[in-house]
């Protein structure tokens, strides 16, 4: 049941929404997620992957924080 309850008000982002958030296309997302630079996509099906909204979205925290010192909270 707690396992449920974490999983509450988490979502699932498709390549072309996560491109949309973070400015980038698919070569260098893809080149950032082999660089360890960028949350893994989850397996959705054979052909499908997502992006887990809160990992993009903590990336994005991260970009803005190491770009304007001092400004963005990150949080783990």
């Amino acid at each position: 049941m707690a396992a449920m309850n974490e999983m509450q008000g988490v979502r699932i982002l498709r390549r072309r929404q996560v491109e949309g958030l973070v400015g980038l296309r698919r070569s260098a997302i893809y080149a950032a997620v082999r660089a360890g630079t960028f949350p893994r996509p989850i397996h959705l099906g054979p052909r499908a992957v997502g992006w887990l909204e809160h990992e993009v979205n903590g990336w994005i925290a991260r970009r803005v924080a190491e770009s304007r010192p001092g400004t963005v909270e990150v949080r783990p």
